[in-house]
């Protein structure tokens, strides 16, 4: 059986953000809040969104997205939501806020504290959502997907870094390019090799998902032929397009399963870490030690990162990490020895199990120390 949905639907080219007035009049939203981070609004990211609308119909501003999105602030967000008698929510920025406002549009609908939504607690059976408010998301990074993907990673008030359900939330994904001009080169690097982590893992899956399989090679070929040229300039437009057309595709291939780079990422990551700087040390190992298990996958992985017949996978992205400029090690981003064997522990019980190749806790651990 093969179970799918890739129902999101997506507006993607330079300058669509313009029409963001026009398409909530379409889904009745007349006092939108938006959520993003403070950095945004300092750089004028969200004043080049917000400058569409008219005067009187400015949106309302939530930008106390921290790093990693928590609980905490998606209630803090709500909180506004219903005291300025919002309809609807804008998330603009990278997969933190983009993760917040669809947990956030989860919890006005809902009512009931997002922790019983938890994949830690229900996995993907969550109950059903009863009416949520329409949310449009617009991407400023070429990374998470988290447009069009199903869930939203969350550091639930008890320190655990987990996600919820939220297939279907998402009304539009308005993607432009041209927000992403001028990212800085590291964040463009990290959020990069987070997208292509996405497009790897979804493939290695053993899950049986063929549009799901062509859709990651595709988001893979382009990534890796764009991101070193997005990465040296910033304003390169033809590389930053196909990069965001590239991370929109890894997250619609994220619904075919994702494995030990994210069962790992995730628990580190809970120390506030960049998800993306995690990913792009870790996954060189994970493919390394998951290389048995993936004999009929390495050839068309090979053709779409440009390798030989006998290019190593693995070294590709040793290799990338380095040229990108991004940290090589685990002790790089500030984690400890001491705390391998907890974070190997806590990647047992994260929702990211579709691992091609199984793995207990010395696996993991086996896999940790290798990174640091």
């Amino acid at each position: 059986m093969i179970d799918f949905n890739f129902g999101t639907r997506v507006i993607l080219g330079d300058g669509v953000r313009s029409g963001l007035p026009t398409q909530l009049d379409a889904l009745a939203v007349r006092r939108p809040l938006l959520v993003t981070d403070a950095g945004l609004v300092r750089a004028g990211i969200a004043e080049r969104v917000v400058s569409a609308f008219a005067a009187d119909r400015r949106p309302e501003l939530f930008d106390a997205v921290p790093e990693n999105p928590t609980e905490a602030a998606v209630e803090q967000a709500a909180v506004l939501y219903r005291e300025r008698s919002c309809d609807g929510i804008v998330g603009l920025g990278g997969g933190s806020p983009m993760d917040l406002a669809k947990a956030l549009a989860v919890l006005v609908g809902d009512g009931r504290p997002l922790a019983h939504r938890a994949f830690h607690v229900c996995g993907w059976n969550a109950p059903a959502l009863p009416a949520v408010p329409p949310l449009v998301l617009m991407p400023t990074t070429a990374g998470t997907g988290s447009e069009v993907s199903r869930g939203a990673v969350l550091t639930f008030k008890d320190g655990r870094k987990s996600g919820i359900l939220a297939q279907g939330v998402v009304r539009l994904a308005l993607c432009d390019p041209e927000l992403t001009h001028g990212l800085p080169a590291r964040l463009t690097a990290a959020t990069g090799v987070d997208a292509m982590s996405h497009c790897v893992e979804a493939f290695c899956s053993p899950t049986r998902h063929p549009l799901a399989d062509a859709i990651a090679l595709d988001g893979l070929q382009r990534l890796a032929a764009s991101i070193e040229a997005a990465t040296q300039d910033g304003l390169h437009a033809r590389a930053r397009a196909e990069m965001m057309l590239g991370a929109l595709e890894g997250g619609m291939c994220l619904q075919k399963g994702i494995g030990a780079v994210h069962a790992l990422s995730h628990p580190l990551g809970a120390t506030g870490v960049h998800h993306g700087q995690l990913n792009a040390v870790l996954l060189p190992h994970v493919l390394a030690w998951n290389a048995p298990a993936l004999a009929d996958k390495l050839p068309r992985l090979r053709h779409a990162l440009g390798l030989g017949e006998a290019g190593d996978v693995a070294g590709y992205f040793h290799g990338l990490r380095e040229r990108l400029g991004l940290p090589g090690r685990l002790r790089d981003l500030g984690i400890e020895r001491s705390a391998l064997p907890a974070y190997a522990e806590r990647s047992l019980a994260d929702s990211s199990q579709s691992n091609p190749r199984p793995m207990a806790a010395p696996d993991y651990l086996a896999v940790l120390t290798a990174a640091w």
